[in-house]
């Protein structure tokens, strides 16, 4: 094992040819001879560069549309061979091996093909067989072989061979890890799409892998390291956005702008503008309206106090109106399917808040996975894509619900469904009036959403709470009636929650007692 490696073979085969003449140019340059497989070969080959094709390598054609040409001796023998090994280099001698100093692969675009919706057959077609046997052989014996998997690798060890004449030590084995790191999350793209494909929910092996987007400055708090990796997941919100103006995206940033984008995004665009605001990937407040204007008016009048220095999502594109409104308090993020130039203009004029353009809106029913960390391993479930409508609702109490408290209550379940347990929401005419996150006991929740309410009202000058007339969403079962009661007091008038405790009886005799009217959904939506 030697630190500088002169490049003087290279093995080049490319899914993705870009960049790949100007670096053929380079290794041409240095006097490198090239080995090239199929389209790889006749791009180097139209350019007028000399390369050998690996048929001519191995005595064997490519064959089965492709899909055998580099499982070879011959070729991997040249990728693993030991050369400080005289076994190894009897071997090489003996059978007319040439080693490799350079392999340069990116797999056949398997993420890709899955991501524009193709077919069973064209993505199983898009699974690289033998791209990963070599890039796993070069990264092995990154001793004696510089492994590229993509174009800034092969800059990388270009610029390497320019200054010191050949590759080092230290960029091979770095190149190595993110070599195999490549392979296993390609692999745990294609074993989790076989996986849906077969609706195996519980593969006995989990795979999962990343591309790195962004490294952050730290995580959730200084002293931790973080990172933002994207996989092969097609869904619109923090992965495809495109970050017009502001200072870098902090973690907190993205885990809050993620919950965001999700929670507008279950209110269709067609139907009404929605508006969310969330700080600590909570909701602070969210309404509908017949604007963004209105909808972000209405919901910034929940908990004006929480919402400064918190993350705006909009279910529609920004107008310079919104725009404005949304800019007459501090904000950090701002996140929208589209801005027309006003209302981009308006923004740029607060150089601190960032704002993100994702091009669509995710779809709240589709499946994917949800994956949470845990000592010595992970947990893995389907996303929360549950949806509620109004066929769905069994009426429990002596008192009906209007149809506009039925609205409200599918409203208030929907936003209760992105809100951390135990939830207690309040809302009333598309629009929440009142929102208790996270604590250990329904009631205390119950209570904390109508504090807020209280506090909201005194800081608008408003008579009376939002809660008045409200109706009050809970996201998993009243266990006691004492969480209701709660919100019969805070003035609500009807209440919507899953239904299924022990005592539900206990609970509809409370409801109707305080002339309640009450609907089970028969689903609950904890989120932790």
């Amino acid at each position: 094992m030697t630190d500088i490696l002169p490049i003087k073979r290279a093995l080049i085969s490319v899914s993705d040819k870009t960049g790949l003449i100007d670096h053929v140019k380079t290794l041409a340059g240095l006097g490198a001879k090239l080995v090239s497989t199929g389209g790889t070969h006749k791009a180097i080959a139209e350019a007028g560069f000399t390369v050998e094709d690996v048929s001519s390598v191995t005595g064997f054609p490519e064959m089965m549309d492709g899909r055998v040409k580099t499982l070879h001796p011959k070729v991997h023998g040249g990728l693993l061979a030991l050369r400080d090994d005289k076994e190894h280099a009897k071997a090489l001698k003996d059978h007319n091996i040439g080693t490799f100093d350079v392999l340069y692969v990116n797999l056949y675009p398997f993420e890709a093909t899955v991501a524009r919706g193709a077919d069973f057959d064209t993505c199983i077609e898009n699974i690289d067989i033998g791209g990963p046997a070599m890039i796993r052989a070069a990264a092995k014996n990154y001793g004696f072989v510089a492994v590229a998997t993509d174009a800034d690798d092969m800059a990388a060890i270009l610029e390497e061979a320019k200054t010191h004449g050949g590759t080092t030590l230290a960029l091979r084995k770095r190149l190595s890890a993110k070599a195999f790191a490549r392979t296993g999350a390609y692999d745990a793209a294609i074993s989790t799409w076989f996986a849906d494909q077969l609706e195996d929910r519980t593969p006995t092996w989990r795979a999962v892998g990343g591309n790195l987007k962004q490294s952050l400055r730290y995580g959730e708090n200084p002293h931790q390291h973080a990172a933002f990796y994207t996989n092969a997941e097609k869904r619109f919100g923090i992965s495809t956005a495109r970050q017009l103006q502001g200072k870098e995206l902090s973690y907190n940033n993205l885990n809050d702008t993620d919950a965001a984008y999700e929670l507008v995004a279950e209110f269709d665009p067609k139907d009404s503008a929605a508006v969310a605001i969330i700080k600590h990937a909570n909701p602070c407040g969210v309404a509908l309206g017949g604007s963004l204007i209105e909808a972000y008016t209405r919901a910034l009048a929940c908990d004006p106090t929480s919402a400064f220095g918190g993350v705006v999502a909009v279910n529609q594109k920004l107008d310079r109106a919104a725009a404005q409104a949304i800019t007459d308090i501090f904000t950090e993020v701002v996140i929208a399917p589209d801005a027309d130039e006003d209302a981009i203009a308006v923004f740029a004029k607060k150089k601190n808040l960032r704002l993100l353009l994702v091009g669509g809106l995710p779809d709240p029913g589709a499946p994917s996975l949800y994956v949470k960390t845990v000592a010595g391993g992970f947990l893995a479930q389907s996303r929360d894509n549950g949806r509620i409508a109004a066929a769905d609702l069994k009426i429990v109490t002596k008192k009906k619900p209007t149809e506009a408290q039925i609205r409200d209550m599918l409203f208030a379940f929907r936003v209760a469904k992105h809100v951390k347990s135990n939830a207690i929401v309040y809302a009333k005419n598309g629009a929440t009036a009142g929102i208790g996150a996270g604590q250990m006991s329904r009631v205390d929740s119950a209570r904390l959403a109508r504090l807020k309410a209280e506090d909201a009202a005194h800081a608008a000058g408003w008579s009376d709470p939002m809660t008045v007339g409200s109706v009050c969403a809970s996201d998993a079962f009243f266990p006691f009636p004492d969480g209701l009661l709660q919100a019969a007091q805070a003035g609500s008038t009807a209440v919507i929650q899953p239904g299924g405790s022990i005592r539900d009886d206990e609970v509809i005799k409370a409801a109707d007692d305080a002339e309640l009217a009450m609907v089970f959904t028969g689903m609950r939506h904890f989120r932790h």
